[in-house]
């Protein structure tokens, strides 16, 4: 009888087994931020900080491709699913130390109680982080925040995964952070943890009055009760002299409220596209190229998007650019 070989991708699985948890067929409607997207085939979830480089090397080993994800609140998943095996960075990398001033946290930290450890800790600078729902690898990334500050504005240096699975460094000014931009995108280099240096204050109680105020005023400007990827568009720092931000632009287009299947373009911020209940992927592009068309037509401004479409491959592009080759081939015909 002839002997049955285990495929490359069971064997992969066989060797990380000892290293993290492994999910299979997790539909990523329960998983992502929107509660959209078919199935991942795979989901493996490190044990430890400690446990992703060998998974890594694992994956180089076999030449297999693979996905990094965290809370997934900038990502948009295919409603095919994901095919390739996906790199879960999340509650197994939550360490958090305060030593004076200095914080160091691990990647898969849930950013609003980031915040919160920093101000307990008398420190100010997180405060602009105290509402924004998701884990703090995806944030440096992005160099997010709010306000129009950006998580690097405290940073000092940066632990990551390099592409080939070779631990590394950066200071803050070999990161290239810019406006929601950073030199972690688009480079397959995985973000472990980040240290970060706050200013002392006398009163922690203002530290925590200013995050209330913050969260009291996200939660009258943004829905929170349906689910959503935050920000939907960067915003233009030319067209927010002229305009303002995307969300003003898009209301001033007549767009606020617009749907499209079970997705909708909110009525209580025009920068956020809301899941009604039965969104998929498909309406979410749509609303998306319709409002990119639609302000570029009336205001001259291109917006990028600050959220990322993710392939049924696992291949990873700004939205808006997903959007525009749906649109293009309908009108095609294809």
């Amino acid at each position: 009888m002839e002997e049955t070989r285990a495929s490359p991708l069971e064997e992969i699985l066989g060797e990380i087994q000892n290293h993290a948890r492994i999910h299979k067929n997790v539909p990523l409607s329960k998983h992502s931020q929107w509660r959209v997207g078919g199935a991942a085939n795979i989901i493996i979830e490190p044990d430890s900080a400690d446990s992703v480089q060998p998974i890594i090397h694992i994956f180089h080993k076999h030449r297999l491709r693979y996905l990094i994800l965290g809370s997934t609140s900038n990502l948009l998943f295919d409603d095919d699913g994901l095919q390739c095996p996906a790199i879960l960075i999340g509650r197994n990398l939550n360490r958090i130390t305060v030593e004076g001033t200095q914080v160091c946290a691990e990647a898969g930290v849930w950013v609003p109680r980031f915040a919160k450890k920093v101000a307990d800790h008398g420190l100010s600078g997180a405060e602009h982080t105290a509402g924004i729902p998701g884990t703090l690898g995806g944030l440096i990334c992005m160099n997010g925040g709010s306000q129009r500050k950006g998580i690097s504005d405290h940073l000092t240096e940066v632990t990551y995964l390099s592409s080939n699975g070779d631990l590394q460094t950066k200071r803050k000014d070999e990161c290239n952070f810019s406006y929601r931009q950073s030199s972690f995108q688009n480079t397959g280099d995985i973000i472990l943890s980040a240290k970060f240096e706050f200013q002392n204050t006398a009163n922690p109680s203002q530290i925590k009055k200013e995050m209330l105020g913050i969260l009291s005023s996200r939660r009258k400007k943004f829905p929170r009760k349906l689910p959503n990827c935050g920000s939907v568009f960067v915003s233009n720092p030319a067209m927010y002299e002229e305009i303002g931000p995307p969300g003003a632009a898009i209301e001033g287009c007549g767009l606020k409220g617009t749907t499209k299947g079970g997705a909708q373009i909110s009525p209580l911020h025009a920068n956020f596209i809301v899941n009604n209940g039965n969104a998929t992927a498909s309406d979410i592009l749509y609303l998306i190229h319709l409002i990119r068309t639609t302000v570029l037509q009336k205001t001259g401004y291109e917006m990028p998007t600050e959220v990322r479409y993710v392939s049924k491959n696992g291949e990873i592009s700004p939205a808006h650019v997903e959007a525009a080759s749906r649109a293009a081939s309908a009108t095609q015909g294809v």
